[in-house]
């Protein structure tokens, strides 16, 4: 199976999680066309959350340029594969899909079931960015080795 070139990460706000997630795997493969998104629009235009921009750049990923945006019906068409962090973001996402829209919506988690995890905890509520971006990065390398 080969990785998908156009891949979408999908979480609540689009402020912590799913920039993470396009911030990790983008420095781990530079060369697929990504994007993140929420399910919500509270944070439209805003860059990802401040702590964890600086837990990011701790371990080298620039977040800074991102700005988040709400996910929408024309996603299914313009993505070959869309992850999210946790099943209410993938039930969110499900119920938007339009007639005749295959793309796979799928749990990032999927990719690393050595994890054990079911989904990546939101650290806006956890205070765990470290402790996200653990998971993030396991769930970054199990998606490249599908390739």
């Amino acid at each position: 199976m080969s990785t998908p070139e156009r891949i979408l990460f999908v979480c609540l706000g689009n402020i912590c999680r799913s920039p993470a997630a396009e911030g990790v795997v983008r420095a781990l493969a530079p060369g697929l066309e990504l994007d993140s998104c929420g399910t919500g629009g509270w944070h439209v235009g805003e860059a990802p959350y401040g702590p964890m921009q600086a837990a990011a750049q701790a371990r080298g990923y620039d977040l800074s340029r991102l700005r988040a945006r709400q996910f929408s019906v024309s996603d299914f068409s313009l993505f070959d594969l869309i992850l999210c962090m946790d099943g209410q973001n993938l039930a969110d996402v499900e119920v938007l899909r339009p007639e005749g829209a295959h793309v796979p919506v799928r749990l990032f988690t999927d990719y690393a079931p050595e994890a054990g995890a079911d989904a990546v905890p939101d650290p806006y509520y956890t205070r765990d960015f470290d402790g996200a971006l653990d998971l993030i990065e396991v769930c970054a390398r199990g998606l490249l080795a599908k390739a």
